[in-house]
């Protein structure tokens, strides 16, 4: 019987036992969701509706004791688990079949210290409310580009976003964590304390414990910044997308360009720029003047917006729910050539409705960052394209998912080879690797310190070296 008071069954076959199941009732603040409760079947959703997992038991923490008790039940009774936030992974790790969900998405303190920029976040904030909370003082991070994706698998995996060219990725913001490891150990990182541990979760995601608590920097913001788009008929989009290509490669890093071959609900195909200027208005307005004067746009939508309105613009074509797809979502660009081009345009011409073939622009401070300074690996790249297929029959699975699929495979010879940890699906351990490149190895050294076990294993997983790993613990 360990420290919590559960059996250590090793040599068992995972089961809930009547008595473990009221002792961890009675032991957490939180919930305990199992498969016979009423409310089960919308507990184990998530944000993709095409995940359709049945986990054993869902555990909803109110605070990292009960985190700690969480991992302690789970090892006790060898059970998988996974760790949930936000639930936005496309491929929905976050939940688990016949395993054990520890969901933090009820820990959502926030402490704002305006004097010295910054916020300590509990993980189960989404963005939206991570940045209600900053703005309120007029400040903000980078931090990711739909209001209800969780601020936890985002800065674990890297974090783009609309400051992220100006301020780095949300990540290079991160200034210290709270975490309990596999072993049910407590721990503060830095970069004066556990700076190894503080290192690999500053990009390798959630292979080595569960954060309960971020430290992030903060930056004087807004509340207005201009923002907005411009649209391009489908018979200008090569052009247009020629001029994306040559006016984004000069953006100051203050002007954030992101670009979309988009179907209006009419059917009508067109091409989307869009613009978001991190500093002041009327600096603002000379950066996209190019940008408005070029072609003949159908629409031109930039105006002075909240930054609050700009964060949460794209929830309506992102609703949980849904069914989403891609491949490894990234394909990370150092430019767009015409033949890169002429890929996209062939590509899209056969997209199913509701989908998106996306050009997210990058650069800036996230270039500048040495590489070697946190997992996060792709520091050269200047955009991530991806196509991103939305629907919501299931009858129409397969002719989404194959459009993506084709569509990423189109692209692959214009790639730099590299791919973004936190829009990979289920794809191998080579995926993996293409995430963290030359940063890999360090990883899965760090992996058998803190996890030599693979404990945390329902993630882009970097495994320990098979030397690392205890007899019979596979």
């Amino acid at each position: 019987m360990n420290s919590l008071g559960f059996d250590d069954n090793s040599k068992a076959e995972p089961t809930l036992q009547a008595s473990d199941i009221a002792r961890l009732r009675q032991t957490i603040g939180g919930d305990l969701v199992l498969p016979d409760d009423p409310d089960y079947d919308q507990a184990r959703r998530v944000w993709n509706g095409m995940v359709d997992k049945r986990p054993a038991a869902i555990v909803y923490c109110a605070g990292s004791d009960d985190v700690v008790t969480a991992i302690s039940f789970a090892r006790s009774r060898k059970f998988i688990v996974s760790v949930r936030g936000g639930g936005h992974n496309i491929s929905g790790c976050s939940v688990c079949d016949a395993g054990v969900v520890i969901d933090v998405s009820r820990m959502k303190r926030i402490e704002v210290d305006p004097a010295r920029g910054i916020a300590r976040a509990q993980a189960g904030l989404t963005l939206g409310e991570f940045d209600a909370a900053t703005q309120s003082y007029g400040l903000a991070t980078t931090m990711g580009v739909n209001a209800d994706t969780g601020i936890a698998g985002l800065t674990l995996g890297g974090g783009f976003g609309k400051l992220g060219r100006k301020y780095g990725l949300s990540c290079d913001n991160l200034i210290a964590a709270e975490i309990v490891t596999a072993d049910g150990q407590f721990l503060k990182a830095s970069a004066t304390e556990n700076a190894d541990l503080f290192w690999a979760i500053r990009g390798g995601g959630g292979n080595f414990g569960i954060v309960t608590t971020f430290e992030y920097r903060l930056h004087p913001l807004g509340p207005l910044l201009l923002a907005g788009s411009v649209l391009h008929r489908y018979d200008h989009a090569r052009d247009a997308m020629r001029f994306y290509q040559a006016f984004s490669s000069k953006a100051p890093d203050e002007l954030s360009l992101d670009a979309a071959l988009v179907t209006a609900p009419s059917g009508e195909r067109f091409f989307s720029i869009s613009a978001c200027y991190i500093g002041p208005l009327d600096e603002g307005e000379h950066a996209v003047k190019p940008l408005r004067e070029y072609g003949a746009p159908v629409e031109d939508s930039i105006a002075a917006v909240s930054y609050l309105q700009i964060q949460s613009a794209g929830d309506s074509t992102f609703p949980r729910g849904r069914r989403y797809y891609w491949k490894a979502q990234s394909q990370f660009l150092r430019e767009i050539t015409d033949q890169a081009i002429d890929t996209l345009l062939t590509a899209y011409a056969t997209a199913p409705s509701g989908s998106l073939l996306v050009l997210q622009q990058v650069g800036g401070a996230i270039a500048r960052v040495p590489t070697a300074e946190t997992p996060y690996v792709n520091r050269d790249a200047l955009y991530d394209c991806f196509p991103i297929s939305i629907w919501d029959n299931p009858a129409e699975d397969e002719e989404h998912i194959r459009w993506a699929r084709d569509s990423w495979d189109a692209m692959r010879p214009f790639s730099t080879g590299g791919v973004y940890a936190n829009n990979l699906g289920e794809e191998g351990a080579d995926r993996v690797k293409a995430a963290y490149g030359e940063n890999y190895p360090r990883l899965a050294v760090l992996k058998s310190k803190y996890d030599p076990t693979n404990f945390f294993s329902q993630n882009q997983n970097i495994r320990p070296p098979k030397d690392a790993i205890p007899a019979g613990a596979e």
